[in-house]
């Protein structure tokens, strides 16, 4: 059976409310978090938070604590992300969680969002070692999101772009190949294959004390509005 619930990931409420609901009804083996938003111009929720910020980052990391415990009830539980080759550019950045110093590019706040979703993989594989946590790189892919959000580099590189299978590949076999957990938690994957999260002579490694900054600011914004949801 398939049952589908749809739920705003930009909207911290929404989710801690799809989650209590789920965790009352279901079980749950693999969670990926895909859904994610590249808006180039700044752009606030209703929540004022800064809607990249508050999809990819936020929403990703309430989605996931939020389910925790399901997950670690459950026998071979796995948490694959979906980030981005872009976020190799990117060193994390806590100062400016919103992007609301300088000017804005949001491929860059895409980016710096997609760093910090590693960071997200490898704090969360640390300190829940029965799940099997990964975040991967699905390469360039022929979608809407591309399409919509990226029109210049998708009319230069229509042509090489992957199919959504072919994009999707990874993603599948980090849910369900039992090859794939015999590997360790916390890597960064392309194609299969757990690759690099840095670089070659690139200064985009953070001290260890701004990842775990990063946790606690995450889980401080969450607490914020897990308080408020009805229930």
């Amino acid at each position: 059976n398939i049952f589908l619930h749809i739920v705003d990931i930009s909207n911290p409420k929404e989710i801690w409310e799809f989650a209590e609901k789920f965790r009352n009804e279901h079980k749950l083996n693999v969670l990926i978090n895909n859904a994610g938003c590249m808006v180039n111009n700044r752009e606030l929720t209703e929540d004022g938070l800064e809607k990249n910020f508050a999809t990819n980052t936020l929403g990703t990391y309430i989605m996931t604590t939020a389910l925790l415990p399901l997950l670690e009830k459950a026998a071979d539980a796995r948490v694959i992300t979906v980030s981005s080759g872009g976020m190799l550019v990117q060193k994390l950045n806590i100062s400016d969680l919103q992007s609301g110093n300088g000017p804005f590019d949001g491929t860059m706040v895409y980016a710096q969002n997609k760093r910090q979703q590693v960071v997200l993989t490898e704090q969360w594989a640390k300190a829940h070692r029965n799940i099997h946590f990964s975040v991967m790189h699905p390469g360039w892919a022929d979608t809407p999101a591309v399409r919509s959000s990226m029109p210049d580099f998708y009319e230069r590189m229509k042509n090489l772009l992957r199919t959504e299978a072919q994009g999707a590949d990874t993603v599948l076999w980090l849910a369900v190949s039992a090859e794939a957990v015999k590997l360790p938690s916390g890597l960064f994957f392309q194609d299969r294959q757990p690759v690099p999260t840095h670089l070659p002579l690139a200064s985009t490694h953070s001290p260890p004390a701004d990842e775990e900054k990063l946790m606690e600011v995450l889980e401080e914004f969450s607490q914020k509005f897990k308080s408020i949801s009805p229930g």
